[in-house]
């Protein structure tokens, strides 16, 4: 099983939570698990690997941080990269060359109050976020019901711009470049080919497989998907998985 994080196994940004923690080591010690989110590492070690217990089997789990741009497995009680696609000096300038004209160009009106940054660089992947990458959840949901057609205008304006590289829109005011390719269903396919286990045995959840959502590119590798609409109902499906 391969699972989205932001939306589906915890709230926008928010730590996962004790329960999920449980019932995801528990799925862990029954098959292989992924997740795979546009969140840094970084993001992981504060927001995930604490909600799992201590007996969970972590060399089941795999990690794919920054949209599959980056691969982390667990071996010998650490961390380690599989692989890693960040960008070059030249591709971040030109990403966000890139940024600040179809800010211009869409005429995307920057909200009232921001909290942190709107633009963050995980290396592999260059990350928009409307609110700020510490925006609260509550303050998500308001703009993206209100105002998400700004969004979707700065990223049909980033794919045109930028039609050498990977743009999907994650979560509720994001939006992630990653390089041409490198994406969630680049993630499935590596993913394919590290555990040996092919695609069609494969389920996908995520909260994002609308068109522009950053879990859809993975319907064209042929994976069994599952869309979900909050932790609640990724819960509901791992209980169901876990007493069958």
């Amino acid at each position: 099983m391969a699972f989205d994080l932001d939306g589906t196994l915890a709230e926008s940004k928010q730590r996962v939570s004790a329960d999920m923690g449980e019932r995801l080591s528990q799925l862990i010690c029954k098959m292989p698990v992924a997740v795979m989110s546009g969140a840094s590492f970084k993001q992981f070690e504060v927001e995930f690997f604490p909600a799992l217990q201590g007996d969970a089997k972590l060399s089941n789990l795999y990690i794919f941080p920054t949209n599959a741009a980056e691969c982390f497995t667990y071996v010998k009680g650490t961390w380690l990269p599989k692989y890693d696609h960040v960008f070059t000096q030249v591709e971040r300038q030109v990403i966000l060359q890139a940024l600040t004209q179809c800010i211009e160009e869409s005429h995307f009106e920057k909200p009232e109050k921001v909290w942190g940054e709107q633009i963050e660089d995980r290396g592999a992947q260059i990350s928009f976020s409307a609110l700020g990458q510490k925006a609260p959840v509550e303050e998500k949901e308001k703009w993206h019901n209100a105002h998400d057609d700004r969004r979707q205008a700065l990223y049909h304006a980033l794919t045109k711009k930028l039609p050498g590289l990977s743009v999907a829109m994650g979560g509720m005011t994001t939006i992630d470049i990653t390089r041409h390719g490198i994406n969630k269903a680049f993630g499935i396919r590596q993913l394919a080919g590290i555990t040996g286990i092919s695609v069609p045995e494969m389920l996908y959840v995520g909260d994002a497989l609308e068109e522009g959502g950053n879990d859809r590119v993975v319907i064209e590798t042929g994976v069994h998907t599952h869309e979900v609409f909050g932790p609640k109902e990724t819960a509901a499906l791992i209980e169901e998985i876990l007493a069958s």
